[in-house]
């Protein structure tokens, strides 16, 4: 008997430390790079869209940690994104650069989209199949372990040149299944694109539209090479207004999981930085996601930018005046307190959010846009002193300068500050800081030895001073009854 007990117990352990081992074999997945390798499609270009921010949105929000890498750059909303994509250039040219190009850049995937820029007259199809393969071979015996995800090229309807597309795209899929690799994934960005709907008026590069469409395909493709991702981002994403010219902007809402019908949360409004030219809402979703988690309505604020619709600052201001008050006359329906709003932004979003409270602060009425607590990174508070990029605009920038506005009735603030910013001084900041304690207001700055601007970059491997904002903040946040 006792030895049966035995048995049972070492069966029981050896069951047990086998599910623990199985457990802890589960992959997570690391920081990866990422090749867009193709043509004008890849590249993209000012009349047209491509595929790579749409991907790197897509990328960013489910939660992983990469970098687009390659010898090239495209603009973009978040400044630039690098790929290896070669206008007007063909699949062959792409295997006579690849092998120099990958050891430069060896990432570990490449997205390979490449199939125009031939004549149907050149019968090209069988030497373009002996230039994938090639590539395939290339980047193989530079690094074995890559992952190739090939493209069946989307359709164009500038014919007869492209009518041997079809063709291709057949030629590319049995290719892909004779080598029985793992690592070489086929991925169809052909079925589905029409496009008579997809693309510009040259009917072939993508519009807004076709280059969401390929994002998507090449996302999907992603999903099932990639370990799960420790966190994704799942905002409620809402309009809180429409521009003259039919656009909107939003904002990317992140509620409690705890918060209960009837109950009202205090809430922090995030303003993202790119010196009101480039940014975009999701620099802040981390930010977001954290304070949700701990018991705050967090939003990032998305507003006009030079690079989209070609605004200055005031722009910009007047649109996060428009969010803070649309969130007030909509706060019941998102559960959040009105009377406990805390702005925060990094850079020309630190100056968004400092100029909430301060401009018009001075006035007889309460403004609806003011603030109940502001947290400002490495702000913009002096705006005359500077053009900071606008000196074609003559307008009198001390309108929405912050620190020429201090009153009484800004509200209690905390700024956080690199000693080697090069674009806000500490002199400008400690100034700031004075006046506020001149007025009875509240003021802690805390200076980071050392760290330029920004204090950290979003896009990249996050360092201690990461923390230490959020340490600072969430004491901040505290002190006043927000946390």
């Amino acid at each position: 008997m006792k030895y049966r007990q035995l048995y049972l117990f070492l069966l029981f352990f050896s069951l047990f430390s086998y599910s623990v081992t199985l457990a802890g074999q589960e992959k997570k997945q690391e920081r990866f790079t990422i090749m867009g390798l193709g043509d004008s499609i890849t590249e993209g270009s000012d009349y047209f869209t491509c595929y790579l921010f749409p991907l790197w949105e897509k990328l960013f929000t489910a939660g992983y940690q990469f970098d687009f890498i390659g010898p090239r750059e495209s603009k973009c909303r978040i400044g630039t994104l690098s790929h290896c994509g070669f206008s007007g250039k063909n699949v062959e040219f792409l295997e006579s650069k690849i092998d120099s190009i990958y050891r430069l850049y060896p990432a570990d995937i490449v997205l390979l989209h490449a199939g125009h820029n031939h004549f149907a007259e050149e019968k090209p199809v069988s030497g373009m199949i002996a230039s994938y393969k090639s590539i395939i071979n290339k980047i193989q015996a530079i690094n074995p372990n890559v992952r190739i995800l090939i493209a069946q090229v989307i359709p164009s309807g500038k014919l007869p040149k492209y009518s041997y597309i079809p063709e291709l795209n057949e030629k590319i899929a049995e290719m892909v299944s004779e080598l029985h690799s793992d690592h070489i994934c086929l991925v169809n960005q052909a079925e589905g694109f029409d496009w008579k709907k997809y693309t510009i008026y040259d009917k072939v590069h993508p519009n807004k539209e076709g280059a969401e469409k390929m994002a998507t395909v090449w996302f999907n493709a992603l999903k099932k090479v990639l370990a799960p991702s420790e966190i994704t981002f799942s905002p409620e994403i809402t309009r809180y207004k429409t521009l003259e010219n039919g656009d909107s902007l939003a904002l990317h809402i992140f509620k409690p999981q705890d918060i209960k019908g009837g109950e009202k949360r205090p809430a922090i409004v995030y303003f993202f930085g790119g010196g009101w030219k480039l940014g975009t809402p999701i620099q802040f979703y981390r930010e977001c996601a954290y304070y949700a988690s701990e018991g705050m309505v967090a939003i990032s604020v998305d507003y006009r930018i030079e690079y989209l619709h070609h605004s200055t600052p005031f722009e910009s201001f007047e649109d996060a005046k428009d969010a803070i008050c649309w969130l007030r006359s909509h706060a019941s329906d998102y559960q959040l307190d009105p009377d406990k709003i805390a702005v925060a932004g990094g850079s020309a979003g630190g100056h968004l959010a400092a100029a909430l409270g301060t401009i018009g602060s001075d006035g007889a009425v309460p403004a609806g846009y003011r603030p109940n607590l502001s947290v400002l990174y490495y702000p913009v508070i002096d705006m005359v002193s500077r053009g900071y990029g606008f000196p074609e605009i003559e307008r009198d920038f001390e309108k929405i300068s912050p620190i020429h506005h201090v009153s009484k009735a800004t509200p209690s603030t905390l700024i956080l500050l690199g000693t080697k910013d090069p674009i806000v001084s500490v002199k400008a900041v400690e100034s700031y800081r004075d006046k506020l304690l001149q007025n009875g207001v509240d003021c802690e700055l805390h200076l980071f030895e050392g760290a330029g601007h920004p204090i950290f970059l979003y896009r990249k491997l996050l360092t201690d001073d990461y923390y230490k904002i959020r340490k600072l903040t969430d004491n901040f946040l505290r002190r006043y009854g927000f946390l």
